[in-house]
């Protein structure tokens, strides 16, 4: 008789209620693994919200996890407080583990393994701590080299530090999966864009995307309008500013707009879904953040046909290569953003190179189908596959 192996399990579990990119990528991953090979259960701390209706509109199934004490949006919770809340946590979720079935536990984001780590431990099952974040982060310093079986960075940059107490061994890069099939039309995105500003029709858009946060440099973008409209006052010029704020980062952001004079230029977009759509209506989009770990706006614009400015920090330069597939431009300094931008917009021949060397080249880097297989080997070589 023969006896055919189950196909092992693996456990997506997730903690908070906002959707970030850490959740789109990872859902990237689940909607491509070979059932043949691996069978995923996705856990969610809440049964409702924006991050269960994530997978719940992709025909994923989620379950609740046991009870985790409510938590802020990322960033906001102090250390100790999110430490003890994992302590009451931790006997639920090593119960649940035990009884799941699962073979490994793959955490997606920092506050994920700060709560599922330990008790996939405990359980007796591999941990894939999955670093989308900063290399500097006290769970990836601390953390992993204790209790990771893999670390899968985002970018050599994300990457731990080799050091006597690291996860540096444990760690291989694999860059972030996408849709390499997007297909925008571009004409039509920018239609919707000068429609709903009511803008000429030679307006040049930039955009910019993501979670207002200081980290993204929001307040150096207007300050790269602001130079742009002053050197080319003729050139009508406006900033879009996709994303959303805690209530202080937007005042400052409103402050800034209102300080340098550029409130005709510079429009705030808020939260639009799909991204890829808006982006593909911009003329440029500019990244100011420094120590970027990976950005996914960035990828998808070159996906979609939009040139990218980009600093010199974090993964920016494992994306781009400058002049290009883009541009690279120093950090923290609006004059260079301002003149790379410039550099783009005011050349439709050099706009269009730049885009479509930088779709071939993300195609061919960054797809689904090369990412899931990336990590599906990693799955067999602590499991020894299905």
């Amino acid at each position: 008789m023969v006896v055919v192996n189950a196909v092992p399990t693996i456990c997506y579990p997730y903690v908070g209620r906002e959707v970030g990119g850490s959740h789109i990528s990872s859902l990237g991953l689940i909607k491509n693994l070979d059932p043949g090979r691996y069978k995923p259960i996705i856990v969610l701390q809440y049964g409702n919200g924006p991050m269960y209706d994530l997978f719940r509109d992709e025909g994923l199934q989620p379950i609740v996890s046991p009870p985790i004490s409510d938590l802020p949006p990322p960033g906001a919770e102090p250390p100790v407080s999110m430490f003890l809340k994992a302590v009451r946590a931790l006997p639920g979720l090593t119960r649940f583990l035990k009884t799941s079935g699962a073979k490994i536990v793959h955490g997606n984001d920092g506050r994920t393994n700060a709560f599922w780590g330990a008790p996939a431990k405990l359980a007796g099952l591999k941990l894939v701590w999955h670093n989308r974040g900063n290399p500097r982060a006290k769970g990836l310093r601390l953390g992993a080299p204790l209790i990771a079986d893999q670390v899968l960075s985002v970018s050599h940059f994300a990457s731990p530090a080799p050091g006597p107490l690291s996860a540096a061994s444990k760690n291989k890069v694999v860059y972030s999966p996408f849709d390499t099939d997007l297909d925008i039309d571009r004409g039509k995105a920018r239609a919707s864009i000068i429609e709903e500003l009511k803008a000429p029709e030679d307006t040049k858009f930039v955009g910019y995307f993501g979670w207002m946060i200081d980290r993204k440099r929001p307040l150096l973008f207007v300050d790269a309008i602001a130079e742009l409209k002053r050197q080319h006052p003729d050139q009508d010029t406006r900033g879009l500013m996709f994303g959303e704020a805690e209530p202080e980062m937007m005042e400052r952001v409103k402050a800034r707009i209102e300080e340098r004079g550029v409130s005709d230029n510079v429009a705030l977009m808020g939260f639009r879904k799909p991204g890829a759509a808006w982006i593909a209506g911009c003329d440029a989009l500019a990244v100011p953040a420094v120590e970027e770990p990976f950005g996914r706006t960035l990828i998808e614009a070159m996906l979609t046909g939009t040139p990218v400015i980009a600093t010199r920090s974090g993964g920016n330069p494992e994306a781009i290569t400058d002049r290009e597939t883009g541009v690279i431009v120093a950090p923290e300094n609006a004059q260079a953003l301002a003149e790379g931008i410039w550099s783009v917009i005011s050349s439709p021949d050099y706009a269009k190179a730049l885009a479509g060397a930088a779709r071939t080249d993300a195609k061919r880097r960054f797809g689904i189908n090369v990412h899931a297989e990336a990590v599906m080997q990693v799955y067999d070589n602590l499991v020894g596959g299905a």
